[in-house]
């Protein structure tokens, strides 16, 4: 494992550096293009394959963006932390890779942890597709109270509406076909939604971070140190918890944090196999 002596590196790296400067550019830049009435999430987050708002660069856009032109407490939010923990573990990865290689792994990390996110999203997407052609198939009330809890949007309001309505009037003769166009509406707007941030990438950092320097100290909350192994892996139990859980509400896509970490290993284990082959020749 790699040794690290903090006071050997420069404190802000030009890759780090520069990321940091183009992330901010970007979070700002979108609340001017906002004022025109449009929406820069729309062409550089990423979005769902089938999206007709889907474009192939935005694998790698989306990394840039951050948060929403709706609100910028939540863009500053998470600018910050991403941009922080970047800086925070970036910074020691590229003082000891360099600049070309840490560009290399950070984009790597993002990009793979998109694709994950998109096959994730696919799996998804073909369950609740399934689900919905069975219940177009037998669109009763009972039927359609199954098909919301099951698919977890009954607590949204639409569908909350529609089936407080339905059950006082049992006999109502359109709110099957009301179902099926709200169910369709809503389909439409979850293939639509992006996906933004650069947090693939920088858990890819944190995860080679804790690689290279298993036994470095972090401080919790700065006060309660715990050993750089033990955050990463409390993350890795989090993240797939929380992703295979897929709770309400949850806009947090956590499989893309563990595709960039998945990214990560591999990269890592790539470069020792390579490096101990070199030095036996």
């Amino acid at each position: 494992m790699s040794t690290y002596r903090p006071g050997r590196f420069q404190i802000l790296p030009t890759v780090v550096k520069n990321l940091i400067i183009i992330n901010t550019l970007m979070a700002l830049l979108q609340f001017v293009v906002a004022n025109f009435g449009i929406n820069l999430a729309d062409y550089l987050g990423l979005h769902y394959w089938r999206s007709p708002l889907y474009k192939p660069w935005q694998l790698i856009t989306h990394m840039f963006m951050h948060g929403s032109a709706l609100s910028v407490n939540v863009t500053i939010t998470h600018l910050f932390f991403n941009m922080f923990a970047l800086w925070m573990f970036g910074s020691v990865l590229e003082n000891i890779w360099g600049s070309k290689k840490f560009l290399i792994f950070y984009l790597a990390c993002g990009f793979g942890a998109a694709l994950l996110h998109l096959g994730v999203l696919g799996y998804q997407y073909h369950l609740f597709q399934s689900a919905f052609v069975q219940y177009q198939q037998n669109p009763t009330l009972d039927q359609y109270l199954l098909f919301i809890q099951q698919n977890d949007i009954d607590h949204i309001g639409a569908f909350k509406n529609l089936l407080t309505f339905w059950e006082k009037n049992p006999t109502c003769s359109n709110c099957s076909f009301e179902s099926i166009a709200l169910i369709q509406q809503y389909y439409g707007m979850m293939i639509d939604e992006a996906t933004v941030g650069a947090s693939g990438a920088v858990f890819g950092v944190l995860f080679a971070f804790g690689y290279l320097f298993p036994n470095t100290l972090l401080y919790i909350y700065f006060l309660v140190p715990v050993k750089a192994k033990y955050v990463i892996g409390v993350y890795i139990l989090i993240e797939l918890w929380a992703g295979i859980r897929n709770s309400a509400g949850d806009n947090v896509a956590h499989f893309a944090h563990l595709g960039g970490m998945l990214v990560a290993f591999v990269l890592l284990r790539i470069w020792k196999r390579r490096e101990q082959r070199n030095r036996l020749f």
